[in-house]
């Protein structure tokens, strides 16, 4: 296995996915890029598109399956409870020195702050998350990230 990247928590953009306008149409073109970025890295990734409280999209690559839901479940959790993506509360944590594993005020069976999961903003406004699940968190960051990256050099 090659090198893991490593992230710093000022590394990672806190926006995720900001757009003027995105629906479930939407979310289906985001998760079919998310499909090909997963593909490109030659991963085996799950990925879940949530928009306004609703699954609109996923899709189990390689060999996940049901076991990647609750952290599929848990790190989405994560980016609708903090606004920001999954890795980056993650680390935010870990540089304070007060890991996130250790908070006794969250339910860590439904907050995962593992890498993988970014919010979808339209004008700002948290409407939803992109969450992968699979690798290595840092793994599922990076491959999350370049679905998005994919995604807006299609949308325009």
């Amino acid at each position: 296995m090659t090198d893991l990247p490593v992230y710093r928590a000022e590394d990672i953009d806190p926006t995720g996915l900001d757009v003027p306008s995105f629906e479930n149409d939407d979310a289906v073109a985001l998760g079919l890029e998310a499909i090909a970025a997963i593909k490109a890295a030659g991963r085996s990734l799950a990925v879940r598109i949530v928009l306004r409280g609703d699954v609109v999209f996923v899709a189990k690559l390689g060999s996940t399956g049901p076991g990647n839901d609750p952290w599929l479940a848990g790190k989405s959790a994560v980016v609708e409870r903090f606004g920001e993506p999954s890795l980056r509360v993650r680390r935010t944590h870990e540089e304070a020195g007060t890991p996130f594993e250790e908070r006794d005020d969250v339910d860590h069976d439904v907050l995962k702050a593992h890498g993988g999961s970014l919010p979808i903003r339209v004008d700002g406004q948290m409407v939803g998350t992109i969450t992968m699940s699979g690798e290595p968190d840092v793994i599922d960051h990076q491959v999350v990230t370049d679905a998005v990256a994919r995604y807006l050099a299609v949308r325009g």
